[in-house]
């Protein structure tokens, strides 16, 4: 599939849960191939992935986590869990989906919950990105009153904010981008009992 002259990235998404499902709808609706995993046995999710659509791949974790770009679509307090699939994410883009409500700060070492959630990923390129919409928004098609819905993304990597970027693009979103993640990572994260100031709006734009 990949061959070196011309490598087309490969996307996984880690948890399929209601935000795992609406990250997956996005893809299928534009016929891009993506993986998902849980942490538990393909088979128990298998219908659940081919009832979205055939470019749904219903695999293993240890499977998943071979993709260039891995959503991570799980709860915020299982994200050390997923990190532990892998010694080195090396060359890997992280785009974390989570949202640390209810999570007391002082867990999070006083970081911002993108820098937490970096830190176990040793080596990735970390987005934060698609986490500020609910499910049942998420899943919807972005393209609405002739606009795109607005996705922020946030890192401290400009070439993965810009890859990202360009696959939101291509799943029809608008991509707006931050900057990094202790500037543009906190208008878009949810931490403690605190929302950013991002959060749960729903923003079209209009070429």
């Amino acid at each position: 599939m990949n061959n070196s002259q011309n490598h087309v990235a490969s996307y996984a998404i880690i948890g399929f849960g209601k935000i795992g499902k609406a990250l997956a709808k996005a893809f299928a609706r534009k016929g891009i191939e993506v993986a998902v995993a849980t942490t538990r046995d393909p088979e128990s999710f298998a219908s659940d992935a081919t009832a979205i659509g055939p470019e749904i791949i219903p695999t293993t974790l240890a499977e998943a986590v071979k993709a260039d770009v891995i959503f991570l679509a799980v709860r915020f307090e299982a994200h050390p869990d997923v990190a532990k699939a892998l010694a080195s994410w090396q060359g890997k883009i992280i785009v974390d989906v989570t949202n640390a409500y209810g999570v007391p700060p002082e867990k999070m070492e006083g970081l911002p919950s993108a820098k937490f959630v970096a830190q176990a990923f040793t080596g990735s390129k970390l987005v934060k990105g698609f986490n500020h919409l609910g499910a049942a928004i998420l899943e919807q098609d972005p393209a609405v009153h002739g606009g795109r819905r607005v996705v922020f993304l946030a890192s401290d990597d400009e070439g993965a904010a810009a890859e990202i970027g360009a696959l939101a693009e291509n799943l029809g979103f608008a991509p707006i981008k931050l900057g990094g993640l202790s500037e543009g990572g906190l208008l878009v994260q949810a931490h403690g009992n605190t929302w950013g100031k991002l959060i749960f709006q729903d923003l079209f734009k209009f070429d």
